[in-house]
C-alpha cells in the first residue's frame, strides 16, 4: 500500500520526468542546446550529433502502411516489455527502464547507435554481434530472461524500432557519438558503501523502495527493481559500478539529472551494486568458474563474488535463478560465432 506521502512524491517525480524528457527534444533551436542548459555537455567538435526521430514523425514518413505497423509493435514493446513476462521477461524491467525517453535520450544509453556501429566485435562475448544478438543480450541478462527468436516478429519489430531511431544517421560512423551510453563522473577516490545507503534512501527509495525491489501501484510496474529478484541479474551491464554511476548521475533522482555529485552517484551505485540479485546465465556451478573466465573482462568493473564489506557475505555464491528458476535458459548464452575464421 502506497501512503500518501510516497503517491505525492511519485506524482511529483512523474510529472518532473515527464517535462525533462521532452524538453531536450521540442524547443526552438537544436534540440540539444536544451540539453547544454540542462547542465550535460555540448557537442565537441567532430561529434556526430543525431536527434532521433520521433513516433509521430513515424506518422508523417513516407513508408509502407506495414512497416510503420512493424516499428509500432517495436515501439510498443521497447515501452512495454513487460508484456512479454514469464515467456522471454522473468522480472520487473521494461527496455526503457535504462535506457529513458524511448531509447531516444542522450546520455541514457540511446539505442539508435547499436543499429549504425553493429555489427560489430563485443568484448562481453568475444565475438562480432549484430543488432539482434545485441538486443538478445539484453533479454538474457537485464531482462533476467530468454530472447525472442532470431527473426521471429517479435526480434524484427524490436530491430526496425531501433533502426527507425537511427534513420538519417551514418553507418559505421568515424567519429564519437555524442550522448551515446551512460558517461560515467570523475571517478572518485574512496567509496563509501553506509553514505551510499543513506542517500538511497533519501533520494531513490520513493521510487524504488528501501528494500530496492522496485515499485508497483494499483497492481500497475511503475518503477524498476534495482536488485532483488525482480531486478537484472549479474551479468546485466548495469552491475558495473561504473555504468551504474554515469546511468545514476546523468539521470536520477528522475526529473533531477545532474542533481548529485560525482561522489554521491558513485556511493550510491557502490551500495546498489553490492546487493545481490539473479545468478549470472554464465554461471556453471561456481562462482570462481565464472570469475576465472570473466573476471579479467566484465567482471572486473563488477562486486561478483567479492565479500561486502558491512557483513562478509560473498556475493552472487549462490543458484538463485529469481523468478525465471532454474528450467528456463537463455539460449543464446555462450554461442561462439566464426570459430574457424582467422583473425590476425
Amino acid at each position: 500500500m502506497i501512503n500518501r506521502r510516497k503517491t505525492l512524491a511519485l506524482a511529483g517525480v512523474t510529472l518532473a520526468a515527464s517535462a525533462s524528457l521532452v524538453a531536450w527534444a521540442e524547443t526552438d533551436g537544436h534540440p540539444y542546446d536544451k540539453l547544454v542548459e540542462m547542465g550535460y555537455p555540448a557537442p565537441q567538435e567532430g561529434e556526430l550529433v543525431h536527434v532521433p526521430p520521433t513516433m509521430a514523425d513515424l506518422e508523417a514518413a513516407d513508408m509502407k502502411p506495414q512497416t510503420k505497423a512493424v516499428i509500432r509493435r517495436g515501439y510498443d514493446l521497447f515501452t512495454n516489455t513487460q508484456q512479454l513476462r514469464g515467456k522471454n521477461v522473468f522480472n520487473d524491467m521494461n527496455c526503457s527502464s535504462c535506457h529513458l525517453g524511448e531509447g531516444r535520450q542522450p546520455f541514457s544509453a540511446p539505442v539508435w547507435p547499436a543499429a549504425v556501429t553493429l555489427p560489430n566485435f563485443r568484448g562481453k562475448n568475444q565475438h562480432v554481434n549484430n543488432l539482434e544478438e545485441r538486443i538478445a543480450g539484453c533479454f538474457a541478462y537485464s531482462m533476467n530472461g530468454t530472447p525472442p527468436a532470431y527473426g521471429s516478429d517479435d526480434m524484427l519489430a524490436l530491430s526496425a524500432y531501433h533502426q527507425w531511431l537511427a534513420k538519417g544517421a551514418p553507418v559505421y560512423p568515424d567519429q564519437p557519438i555524442y550522448g551515446r551510453g551512460f558517461p560515467s563522473p570523475e571517478r572518485t577516490d574512496e567509496l563509501s558503501y553506509t553514505n551510499g545507503e543513506q542517500l538511497f534512501a533519501d533520494n531513490c527509495a520513493v521510487c524504488h523502495s528501501e528494500d530496492g525491489s522496485g515499485l508497483y501501484q494499483d497492481g500497475e510496474y511503475v518503477f524498476p527493481a534495482t536488485w532483488g529478484d525482480g531486478s537484472n541479474n549479474w551479468g546485466a551491464g548495469i552491475v558495473r559500478t561504473y555504468t551504474a554511476a554515469g546511468f545514476i548521475k546523468n539521470n536520477m533522482p528522475l526529473g533531477q539529472p545532474l542533481s548529485l555529485s560525482d561522489q554521491e552517484a558513485w556511493d550510491i551505485a557502490y551500495y546498489m551494486t553490492q546487493q545481490e540479485r539473479p545468478q549470472d546465465p554464465r554461471y556453471t556451478g561456481s562462482v570462481d568458474e565464472v570469475l576465472e573466465k570473466f573476471g579479467p573482462t566484465f567482471h572486473k568493473h563488477s562486486s561478483y563474488g567479492q565479500e561486502r564489506e558491512v557483513d562478509g557475505h560473498r556475493l552472487a555464491d549462490h543458484a538463485n535463478w529469481g523468478e525465471k528458476g532454474e528450467e528456463v535458459k537463455p539460449w543464446n548464452v555462450g554461442q561462439p560465432r566464426f570459430e574457424d575464421l582467422d583473425v590476425e
